[in-house]
């Protein structure tokens, strides 16, 4: 594989600074390069929501076209009191992809995690039906027009492809789903409408997901697309079973995006052998292997694994709406702290010094072979 240098004009550009200047004019860029394919997207933190780093704002206009928001759109943040909700940054978030003319994503409305503490004491059918109303409606109808696609329940299957237990399972039952898109499309008849999730590449969980879209289709719901997270490995999930999901879901009538991309390098405790529960894995150098750099071999394997997955998707990319990556550059990857803390991470092409690495080459390279 040959591997080209496009550190030059991003160098160039990130000494400009803020968006204002005519970065996305820039013809060497994953968004300009992948334009007739499908978005390019990132995961944006507050910071970036707020600009406050003109190098990551430079990197962030030049090479992306579409975005979401890390964290501040989920229930926590956004609706945090019972009758009190936070749109200062969601504000922010969206008027940046609106000054940048961006695909902009809004993530999530329905998660069983990062709840503020009061929606986890919801109790019954009734009251969680009319949070899910007065949440939905509330948040999807103040940005009607301007959020172009939603994620409108993120993570509700179990790895069986059963529903997960949660506050809105327990309480308001298995339909909680159906009412949720429901709700989401008459708030937004014209938005996109999403499931997204994690591991739907294996088998089960990927049946699950198409009975989960059978089922909200035939009680009249609007769904547009699955979102697969697409939290990979170097050597899994096989690319035979993303193709096959990818052909699933399309079958089903609805878009495929890929919604939160980036390929750890490290060891996972889970994978390894033996049932000591007792392991510490917290500072074990072995669950660490390179603390100060990624060496030339590994960034290879980054490389090809990229390229592997990017032919992919280029031969599906009728298929695919969007390819998202959850963060912009390695030292604000989430894989840092998950599921060990204080590792260092490499899942992403550009580098905590936000340089493009051989596996941005590697994507880039797919196009100015064809071109």
């Amino acid at each position: 594989m040959k591997f080209i240098n496009h550190c030059l004009p991003l160098i160039t550009l990130m000494i400009l600074g803020s968006c204002d200047v005519k970065k996305n004019e820039v013809s060497v860029s994953l968004k300009n390069s992948y334009k007739d394919d499908f978005y390019i997207g990132t995961a944006l933190s507050a910071s970036q929501i707020e600009e406050k780093d003109a190098k990551e704002d430079s990197l962030i206009c030049t090479q992306f076209n579409a975005i979401t928001a890390e964290n501040i759109m989920k229930s926590m943040f956004i609706h945090p009191e019972k009758d009190k909700y936070d749109f200062t940054l969601t504000d922010k978030f969206v008027a940046f992809g609106e000054k940048n003319k961006m695909f902009i994503h809004g993530h999530t409305l329905i998660w069983h995690s990062q709840l503020a503490p009061w929606m986890e004491k919801i109790k019954d059918s009734t009251e969680m039906k009319a949070f899910m109303k007065d949440h939905i409606t509330t948040i999807v109808s103040k940005y009607k027009g301007r959020i172009n696609s939603w994620d409108v329940v993120n993570e509700a299957l179990n790895e069986d492809g059963t529903l997960r237990p949660s506050v809105f399972l327990n309480t308001a039952g298995e339909n909680y789903l159906i009412d949720a898109f429901k709700l989401a499309a008459a708030a937004d008849p014209k938005v996109d409408l999403y499931y997204n999730d994690y591991n739907l590449e294996e088998p089960a969980k990927r049946e699950g997901v198409i009975r989960l879209v059978k089922k909200i289709k035939a009680a009249g719901g609007k769904i547009d697309g699955v979102g697969s997270q697409g939290h990979w490995k170097l050597n899994s999930p096989s690319l035979e079973e993303i193709e096959k999901s990818i052909l699933a879901y399309s079958a089903l009538g609805v878009k495929v995006a890929f919604t939160e991309l980036d390929i750890t390098v490290l060891p996972n405790p889970w994978d390894l052998k033996g049932a000591d529960v007792n392991q510490n894995f917290e500072g074990n150098p072995k669950m660490n292997p390179y603390p100060k750099t990624l060496p030339d071999s590994i960034q290879t394997k980054l490389a090809q694994r990229y390229a592997d997955i990017f032919k992919l998707f280029l031969k599906h990319k009728d298929k695919i709406s969007r390819v998202t990556f959850w963060g912009v550059h390695d030292g604000q990857s989430w894989l840092n702290d998950w599921p060990i803390k204080g590792r260092t991470n490499y899942p992403l092409l550009f580098d905590a010094k936000l340089q493009p690495k051989k596996a941005y080459d590697s994507v880039m390279e797919l196009k100015e072979v064809k071109q």
